[in-house]
């Protein structure tokens, strides 16, 4: 889907990847997005290689963190510049290489014909490769946040998701680290928006994943309580 169809489809996005010492997967991940003709926004948490630099020489738009604040605040960096400068609306790419490039047209072509405010991945009719343990923790965490927001997301972990820019503007996030892709759904669901699910392949290459199962279970449920059993 090229710049013009996009255009045409009156669709002004662009792609925000938080990144942190990615430096060796991050510039053919921007250069396959850019053929789409999509702005690149990344912001750069902390890292200590070259990410940010390898970013800044095919183009993208970076941000930078002094240090390592998490990826949740990554995205609320980002989520303001979106909003700053008009988008319609932001995909939301991990830089590691695990998703893949090519799913961004079927987020959009889906954007285009449909009234949903979200679009999330959907790695669980496909989840090959993905670790035992994170594949029973997203089930789980799944169905919690599925129950809360009175509709279904099959994979509410997934980070690879489409979001509208009035969804930004309206909600408002807390968190700092991956519990941010729970809230976000969680705020999100509170206002009334809606999300819908689209199939996605996952790459899972021997990537080193930032996500710690047992302390992230343990923010996802001090969110939950926080969001659900203290008074606001």
């Amino acid at each position: 889907m090229e710049k013009e169809k996009l255009k045409q489809l009156g669709l002004h996005f662009c792609i925000l990847i938080p990144a942190f010492n990615e430096e060796k997967a991050i510039v053919e991940i921007i250069r396959y997005i850019r053929t789409y003709g999509l702005d690149v926004i990344v912001i750069d948490d902390g890292s200590t290689d070259n990410t940010a630099e390898e970013a800044r020489k095919i183009n993208a738009v970076v941000f930078s963190h002094e240090r390592n604040r998490g990826k949740g605040q990554a995205l609320r960096t980002g989520f303001e510049h979106v909003i700053r400068n008009g988008y319609d609306g932001v995909i939301l790419m991990d830089a590691d290489g695990q998703h893949s490039p090519w799913g961004v047209k079927d987020f959009l072509e889906h954007a285009a014909g449909s009234k949903a405010d979200i679009i999330i991945g959907n790695r669980m009719g496909h989840p090959e490769g993905m670790p035992l343990t994170r594949r029973w923790t997203n089930i789980f965490t799944s169905f919690v946040i599925s129950k809360l927001a009175r509709q279904r997301i099959p994979d509410s972990q997934c980070g690879f998701r489409l979001i509208r820019s009035g969804v930004l503007k309206k909600i408002s996030l807390s968190t700092f680290k991956y519990d941010t892709d729970s809230e976000m759904l969680i705020e999100a669901a509170r206002k009334g928006f809606r999300i819908e699910s689209i199939p996605i392949l996952s790459i899972y290459a021997g990537q080193e994943s930032q996500i710690n199962p047992l302390i992230d279970t343990f923010r996802f449920f001090g969110l939950i309580f926080r969001k659900y059993f203290v008074k606001r």
